[in-house]
């Protein structure tokens, strides 16, 4: 089955009927706006598959990107990949001051992106409650109702994940405010982190109970793996190691995924929802362009022309494996070729048939030719042999978002923490050999150092990092002075709160130490 995009209209969501918290939406009437595509209450209550469109918009929020509210875009990319040793934030040395200060660990509560991303989450967050409220009112068949509650919930769980992860804890909103509660000062409370977690853990734990497994639900929605797995990489983060390993056997033992024969070919079309694809963002090509993928996540991350090469820009150059990250790959590991373009440092200018072919042909020809000599390609999309329709700010580039050799990896470590290193050994070196290695024992430190550069630029190096501190302290600190970087301990774990959401909260959302 060929995925699709879940809505056929704006990429805001047809369905989404998009309330919010005042501290979500920047804005003090925005519980005032009308819903977005004026779906009624009479149609949910009359139409089964009206509440499929309430669920379709909130997984349209995967799309937020650009340089507005954003989920998955190139924002969300600079606090995950370009905050940790994995990515500099790469382009020209001048642009995007707030990347720069977010990759120097110099960023304040005024920083742009950090507001933007803050936005972005909340805004999804208010489209998967208002789904969750109106969804028990469509005459669909209980079981219909729970799955599709089960995946607005996966959403929803996995949105709080990642700010908990940001932020620490942050306003838990449960409902859709009415009007009146616009300024209520308990929705605009920050929870402790620990209450966020235990709100993530019975959000996953509901769609793991409610979801169908792989091949009863169409592709790429939520399954009861995807949660599952996200299920099992919250418990790893709380350090309930018993939970994290019994899920992710389950998904082992269950048989269902397997892991993808050629590395490099996983994000790249042919390999959309391929074999160990648990869960992902879809995209597709449509007329309108610009309502079936990430806004700028391709393009945000391409090869950036110097001017001096005579050929195309590809994108903007951001979000550069970094040198550490290309140096800490074994000798014939094919994950190093799959992850980085390396721009051939040695090809004389004016010498057109050498420098960096990619995949697909295109041929970068010189090393003056491009800004910075390493790119994600794992990012990359090409324009020549994979489809699109010629809106490069919406390239149809899937996000992989959970993938079974994470979930192997989340196994190794928390069977190695609770004392069973033969099924740690087992699922590390199933990852191994996958990537052309031999075996290793099973050490954190081997662990760690697989999931690095199996997971790298997928934009979950930064909170690894701050939690393998938690779990060994001393670590990362020198990880950043080795990189010229000051990471301050009891600060640079966490991001600021926006300096606006604060203003507009009159002061009851409070900072986090050392902003």
């Amino acid at each position: 089955m060929k995925p699709t995009p879940f809505s056929t209209g704006r990429r805001a969501g047809t369905a989404a009927l998009a309330l919010a918290l005042v501290v979500a939406s920047g804005c003090k009437n925005f519980l005032e706006v009308a819903p977005q595509g004026q779906l009624s209450e009479d149609a949910i209550r009359t139409d089964p598959a009206a509440a499929q469109k309430l669920v379709d918009g909130v997984y349209n929020a995967l799309y937020f990107g650009g340089f507005g509210p954003d989920v998955n875009g190139l924002q969300n990319i600079i606090m995950t990949d370009i905050a940790s040793d994995d990515g500099d934030k790469g382009s020209t040395p001048t642009d995007y001051g707030d990347a720069l200060t977010i990759d120097n660990f110099t960023a304040t509560s005024s920083n742009g992106t950090v507001n933007n991303v803050w936005n972005g989450y909340f805004q999804a967050i208010a489209r998967a409650n208002q789904a969750i409220d109106k969804i028990p009112l469509s005459p669909a068949a209980d079981v219909l109702k729970n799955q599709e509650l089960g995946e607005v919930r996966f959403l929803r769980g996995y949105f709080y994940f990642n700010l908990v992860r940001f932020f620490g804890g942050v306003p838990l909103i449960n409902g859709v405010p009415a009007a009146a509660d616009a300024n209520n000062p308990a929705l605009q409370t920050r929870a402790s982190a620990a209450d966020t977690y235990a709100f993530i853990i019975n959000d996953l734990q509901f769609a793991a109970d409610n979801l169908p497994a792989k091949g009863a639900t169409p592709v790429g929605r939520a399954t009861k793996a995807a949660a599952q797995a996200m299920l099992a990489k919250v418990y790893l983060y709380q350090k309930n190691y018993q939970k994290a390993y019994d899920l992710t056997s389950a998904i082992i033992t269950g048989a269902a995924y397997s892991l993808y024969p050629t590395y490099a070919d996983i994000w790249r079309t042919v390999g959309n929802n391929n074999s160990e694809s648990i869960f992902e963002v879809q995209t597709g090509v449509n007329a309108a362009c610009n309502n079936s993928a990430v806004n700028l996540y391709a393009v945000c991350q391409g090869p950036r022309a110097g001017g001096k090469g005579g050929w195309s820009d590809l994108g903007f150059g951001f979000n550069n494996p970094t040198q550490s990250l290309a140096d800490a790959y074994e000798p014939g590991d094919v994950r190093r070729a799959g992850t980085i373009i390396f721009i051939n440092p040695t090809a004389p200018a004016g010498q057109r048939s050498v420098g960096t072919v990619l995949w697909d042909g295109f041929r970068i020809p010189t090393k003056d030719s491009v800004e910075n000599m390493r790119y994600s390609y794992k990012a990359y999309h090409s324009r020549t042999k994979e489809p699109n329709c010629g809106n490069t700010d919406y390239l149809p580039k899937n996000v992989r978002i959970m993938r079974y050799a994470e979930v192997l990896l989340i196994n190794a470590e928390a069977a190695l923490q609770i004392g069973n290193a033969g099924a740690a050994a087992t699922s590390l070196n199933a990852v191994r050999a996958r990537a052309g290695l031999g075996a290793k024992a099973a050490t954190l430190a081997t662990i760690w150092q697989e999931h690095r550069v199996e997971l790298a630029m997928e934009h979950d190096r930064f909170f690894d990092l701050v939690r393998q501190e938690s779990v060994m302290p001393g670590r990362i600190v020198p990880i950043f002075a080795a990189q010229g970087k000051t990471f301050a301990k009891g600060k640079s774990e966490i991001f600021p709160i926006p300096q606006p959401q604060i203003d507009l909260s009159g002061g009851v959302l409070t900072q986090n130490p050392g902003y």
